[in-house]
Formats: structure tokens, sequence, C-alpha cells
């Protein structure tokens, strides 16, 4: 990932780093290798060989890392006053709830429930747990339930930015590195299903229109 401009260097959250000489952090330099060619449908399968929780795990956390990059290029566009709603387009409007210290959902401004959801994303990430850093701890049970809740937070992120803040993106010059991304988060989530189709309404042109560019 060398196309991140200067000025968004500036990350959202604190970055989540693999350690290095991890298992973990070789799968992350073979999906990075396999980016490279250009074939994304089969940058995102499972290696062989590999444990597709491990692999899960992996991508998660760079996408992670991803959505807090390109998430911090446009903070100081998405305000309280800007985006009084946690929205994507007119006809979808999201309310936080964590289920541990907000039971029930409540309304709040896209900034606030960005935040919210990148602290739940990030303790989820710290917790070893649900995310074992060391070798041979193996995954919790619910370690897939676990994933597909991150991933159905954190593509909520991607429709705000595409709906409400598409052009300040385009004014950074931002939008290759953005539709990049979100291909490649959208083309996993599918491989391995991930996400309800119907959390992905919000965005169902575009990923129509990303697949069949691929066909």
């Amino acid at each position: 990932h060398c196309f991140f401009s200067s000025r968004s260097s500036k990350t959202f959250k604190p970055k989540k780093n693999i350690p290095e000489g991890s298992h973990q952090y070789e799968l992350l330099k073979h999906a990075e290798a396999t980016l490279g060619s250009g074939n994304l449908r089969q940058a995102v399968m499972l290696p062989e060989g590999e444990d597709l929780n491990e692999w899960i795990a992996v991508n998660t956390v760079d996408f992670f890392n991803q959505i807090n990059m390109l998430y911090g290029t446009i903070t100081e566009f998405c305000t309280e006053a800007s985006c009084p709603v946690m929205s994507a387009g007119p006809r979808y409007e999201y309310h936080w709830a964590d289920g541990t210290n907000i039971k029930k959902p409540i309304k709040c401004s896209a900034p606030k429930y960005i935040d919210y959801l990148m602290t739940w994303v990030q303790d989820q990430l710290d917790d070893e747990t649900l995310f074992p850093s060391k070798i041979g701890v193996p995954f919790p049970k619910n370690f897939m339930s676990v994933a597909k809740t991150i991933l159905k937070r954190l593509f909520r992120v991607y429709a705000h930015i595409y709906h409400q803040h598409f052009d300040s993106v385009m004014q950074l010059q931002e939008e290759a590195h953005l539709n990049t991304s979100f291909k490649h988060f959208i083309f996993f989530v599918q491989e391995f299903n991930l996400i309800d189709r119907r959390e992905l309404a919000p965005l169902q042109e575009l990923i129509e229109k990303l697949g069949s560019k691929d066909r």
C-alpha cells in the first residue's frame, strides 16, 4: 500500500500493527503481494493450507487500518454540523449500540458514531482471546460471528464516506485509493460470505459496478 499521499498519513485511530516475523505477518505480506498482481478475485482467496480464521483475522486488521487512514483524510469535513446523523444517503441511517456499554441504540452524529465504531473495533482487535497474536493459540469458537460484526460495521464507514463525502475525497484526489480499498473489501466479504446482502444495500450499485468490471 504505497499509494497514500502525505496528508493521509494521519490516521483516525492508531494503526494496529501485526508483529513482524509472526505467521500472521507472513500472511499479510502474501496478501499484499497477491494484491499487486491486480487480480483481486484471486487475491482474496484462502491461500492453500492456511487457516480460514487466521486469514480472516489478518485481513480484518488490514481493512481496519485502511479505513482508519481513509477516514483520517476527511475527518475535517465530517463534523457535528455537516453530519448530525450517521447516514449513507437519505434512506439509510445508523444508530449506535455495542451490546455492552450502550445496549439501546442511540442516535448520534456521524463523527461520534465512527469514533464509537472504530474504538469498538480496536478493542476487539486488541483482545488476545478474540484475535490471538501468539502462534498456536486457537481462535475462539465465536470468532466468525465477531469478525462478521466488525466487517459489517466497517462497511458503514465506507458507505458514509461514499454517500456524504465523495466530493471531498475527489478534491483530495483520493478516489482511486478509496475505490481500490473498497473493491478489495467487497471481494473479500463476498468470497467468504461475511456480510448479509441487506447490509450492503446502501452501496449496491457501486458493488455491482465493481464486480462487473472484473468478470
